[in-house]
């Protein structure tokens, strides 16, 4: 089963365009190990989440008690359900391919995001694990992202330009697009750029973005492909002995919030 195919099994099965993103920061959690943490959030959420993201930042800052986490947390999660490798990597050929060779078989993600900025040779050892998801920084949800991404090149702004190179090199049907909840009109153009392409929406929640505008201008034709990604909301909703708790009731009020989304556009 290749990246889309789990993507959609489980997106179908949970009823869910919710992806959870497991970023522990021990200034926010309460006093518990990491994996313990990762492990209570999961299990409060898994019926309710198309994929889970953690961001390899998180771990990597503390170090090899970190990234021991991250190992035994992507084991954890149910074999049915993506969990998307939040890296951000790009580089030269030959130091790509040990990136994607780390992130995919040693750590075992089923999916990545990745820096386009070195061209289509940093991306391509990527690529080349055609049953593994890569999701390409397209329009990323920060506010500095402008600086670059909106930057006019001929005659269209970058990150279309970027789309529509990604678009190109979905030979193996694996690419996908990041594409902030922060930028509506940017995601809307996106997406008709790219109509069938998986597109992972972070920035709703903590960065403010819009949930419904999120699905309306993120899901394909058939109200899918969108994954909505929440971090601090989710797992950080209570810092007491009750986190798992609130985390559950926050990602199942994200679940219908975006459900009531998806069928208004039914309806239209």
């Amino acid at each position: 089963m290749n990246f889309i195919e789990k993507l959609l099994n489980a997106s179908r099965q949970s009823h869910s365009l919710v992806c959870v993103g497991l970023d522990p920061d021990p200034e926010l959690m309460p006093e518990v190990g990491v994996f313990e943490f990762n492990k209570a959030i999961i299990d409060a959420t898994a019926d309710l989440v198309c994929a889970y993201k953690p961001n390899l930042a998180f771990y990597e800052a503390l170090g090899l008690e970190g990234l021991t986490a991250l190992s035994k947390t992507v084991a954890y999660v149910p074999k049915t359900i993506p969990v998307i490798g939040d890296a951000k990597r790009g580089d030269i050929g030959n130091t790509a391919r040990a990136y994607a060779k780390a992130l995919f078989e040693t750590i075992a993600f089923d999916a990545v995001t990745v820096n386009p900025y070195l061209g289509y040779d940093s991306i391509e050892p990527f690529l080349a694990h055609r049953d593994r998801g890569v999701f390409i920084l397209c329009k990323t949800s920060n506010p500095g992202s402008s600086d670059f991404q909106t930057a006019i090149c001929g005659n269209r702004p970058l990150y279309e330009i970027v789309a529509q190179r990604a678009r190109d090199w979905n030979a193996s049907g694996n690419v996908g697009l990041v594409v902030g909840a922060t930028y509506p009109w940017e995601l809307k153009n996106v997406r008709a750029l790219c109509p069938d392409m998986p597109i992972l929406i972070p920035g709703v929640g903590a960065q403010g973005g819009d949930v419904a505008a999120s699905v309306h201008n993120g899901v394909d034709a058939q109200g899918e492909k969108a994954i909505i990604n929440s971090s601090r909301q989710i797992i950080y909703a209570s810092r007491d002995k009750d986190f798992a708790v609130a985390a559950r009731k926050q990602a199942m009020k994200l679940r219908d919030q975006i459900n009531q989304a998806r069928a208004g556009m039914k309806g239209e």
